[in-house]
């Protein structure tokens, strides 16, 4: 047995879905991805991202994987169960703005869903930052989640998992705490780091919408 912990939306999936094999999406030292039921469901060890479709293992090195099955709501790799001990908070900060309209998109949504490379495209990682900056601030974005999930098919499903993530506000711990004090030279730097390229979108993402919504929190 290997003890994790979870995200709420993570063990409530895991917990609704039928029991069976289920496909491995991609594997590796510090991070296994598995398909649940058309949604991407994250294990990572320690020196791997936690992003917020994952379950996270204390674990400096994965087991080489080459079966998953769940069983009775818990995930097994390779016959060995991961029991959830804990539930981890992926929410938002909440971000205090006086601006009652969602910022300008940070491009022809449409067209930036699945654009880039990776398992994680430059310009999803764009959009994640973007959506989870207006859920931070209490704002609907009914127009870019329609054309956001609209084009799903065209990107990963890590990707596209992630950008439902940042659509209910869920984020890395990076840009959690990046959010909650945006000025901090050492908190970009971390989330900057996170991935090849993803910090680095989710950054940009993230202050087209906070040079809109933060411009009404002083009035």
């Amino acid at each position: 047995m290997i003890p994790v912990s979870a995200p709420s939306r993570v063990r409530a999936q895991l917990a609704a879905a039928p029991d069976g094999p289920v496909p491995l999406v991609h594997r590796g030292p510090d991070a296994v991805y598995v398909d649940v039921a058309g949604r991407c469901v994250g294990v990572v060890g320690r020196r791997a991202t936690a992003v917020p479709c994952a379950l996270r293992a204390d674990l400096d090195r994965l087991p080489d994987v080459g079966r998953a099955d769940l069983i009775g709501g818990v995930l097994h790799l390779d016959g060995v169960p991961l029991r959830v001990g804990r539930v981890v908070d992926v929410a938002v900060p909440r971000l205090a703005t006086g601006v009652t309209r969602p910022a300008p998109p940070p491009g022809d949504v449409g067209a930036m869903v699945g654009r880039g490379d990776g398992l994680t495209p430059y310009d999803d990682d764009v959009l994640c930052g973007w959506l989870a900056t207006h859920r931070a601030a209490g704002l609907a974005t009914p127009e870019v989640e329609a054309a956001v999930r609209a084009h799903l098919h065209r990107t990963t499903l890590l990707s596209a998992t992630l950008l439902d993530c940042a659509m209910h506000g869920e984020v890395v711990p990076e840009f959690a705490a990046w959010l909650s004090a945006p000025d901090d030279p050492g908190r970009t730097a971390l989330l900057a780091a996170v991935g090849h390229t993803s910090g680095r979108g989710m950054l940009a993402g993230a202050r087209v919408a906070l040079a809109h919504l933060t411009c009404g929190a002083a009035a």
